[in-house]
């Protein structure tokens, strides 16, 4: 028979003498895990999108040579601002003065004919049809010398309004034809930014568009900074893209400071607002299959999946279309960590407080 004396040694066994050793017996307590769970809410809110835009100027024109000769003097420099009628290129002009010279001579020849016939018509010396065919050549000498006129003057190309020279496609003393492009003139007074709408935003857009008012939209420029003023949507074009579903829309922006230039690129920033929406945490939310779900908990404490359908999103925020209600509870944390029809403990968080800080439990 053994008699057992207890001795703690440093292993954290009870020695029992002479040669027994036991473990000590410790008493875990089952630990609980409890989930954080919210509720949708309703309130009114907006949202912003992004549309790809090209910039393009208010009145932008090639400007081409309309006479053949070459090309005398450019009186400005590429870049340059203009104002209209500014002198911009000149023709070598003297093939046309010389044809305005001999159209000249050509009217006071007639004149002259005319008015001899016109002294012998009066005294009955000529019919009248010879005083008409000396009208006919006078009058037909004077539109001569005015189209040459023209030609004469379209040696000067001048600029039609007030904008700035784009770079030249030909050089001082050039050989022009006419139709050549010289160059091209830009009026930024005002931008027009084209943008491409899907055609369910278009449609949304329509319904709740107000005819006594135009949409006022943002433009972020390429250096993502915020254009200083505000543009207008003023026109929709006519048709739609069949093969990306998409039609444009175009806003105009005014540009005092001459920023802007065409050809330039940026994205709207168009708002729109949803009364009375639906909206949960994006954290609350997985996909199967590019379908949106979320955890709803049942009066049993159960675990269920429900599929949701997502109308409109925000960072952080889902705006919800179909599937949830206001009473539905939601699992916000460890989606990961739950199965389906589970039976759960969890901690319910008010919809404001999860929203105030949907950075701190976003991933």
């Amino acid at each position: 028979m053994y008699k057992y004396e207890e001795d703690t040694n440093a292993s954290g066994c009870v020695q029992l003498t002479p040669a027994y050793c036991l473990p000590i017996r410790k008493k875990h307590e089952e630990e609980h895990t409890k989930y954080l769970v919210t509720t949708p809410v309703r309130k009114d809110t907006i949202i912003s999108k992004d549309y790809v835009a090209q910039i393009h100027s208010f009145r932008h024109i090639e400007l081409r040579a309309q006479e053949r000769g070459y090309l005398e003097n450019i009186y400005v420099d590429e870049g340059q601002a203009v104002k209209k009628g500014q002198l911009l290129f000149q023709i070598m002009p003297r093939l046309y003065e010389a044809e305005l010279q001999k159209a000249k001579a050509e009217v006071s020849f007639a004149e002259i004919e005319y008015k001899n016939t016109k002294k012998l018509a009066d005294n009955n010396v000529v019919a009248p049809n010879e005083l008409a065919m000396a009208k006919a050549k006078l009058d037909k000498a004077k539109a001569e010398m005015s189209l040459t006129q023209v030609h004469l003057q379209f040696t000067q190309i001048r600029a039609p309004y007030d904008g700035i020279i784009d770079r030249f496609h030909v050089r001082q003393g050039s050989l022009v034809d006419e139709g050549d492009l010289l160059t091209e003139l830009s009026d930024n007074s005002k931008m027009w930014v084209y943008y491409n709408v899907p055609e369910s935003e278009y449609l949304d857009y329509q319904a709740n568009a107000q005819k006594s008012t135009k949409m006022n939209v943002n433009l972020m420029m390429a250096n993502g900074q915020k254009f200083s003023h505000a543009g207008i949507v003023e026109t929709i074009e006519a048709d739609f893209n069949n093969e990306t579903g998409n039609i444009a829309f175009r806003a105009t922006f005014p540009n005092p400071k001459g920023l802007l230039r065409h050809g330039e690129t940026g994205n709207i920033q168009m708002t729109k607002p949803f009364k009375n929406a639906l909206i949960i945490p994006q954290k609350a939310t997985f996909e199967v299959l590019e379908k949106k779900y979320v955890y709803v908990i049942d009066t049993d404490n159960k675990v269920r999946s429900r599929e949701i359908k997502i109308a409109a999103e925000l960072p952080h925020i889902f705006i919800i279309s179909e599937g949830l209600s206001t009473t539905d509870k939601i699992l916000l944390e460890g989606l990961r960590l739950v199965q389906e029809n589970q039976k759960i403990e969890y901690k319910l968080e008010k919809p404001e407080h999860v929203l105030s800080h949907l950075e701190l439990y976003a991933e």
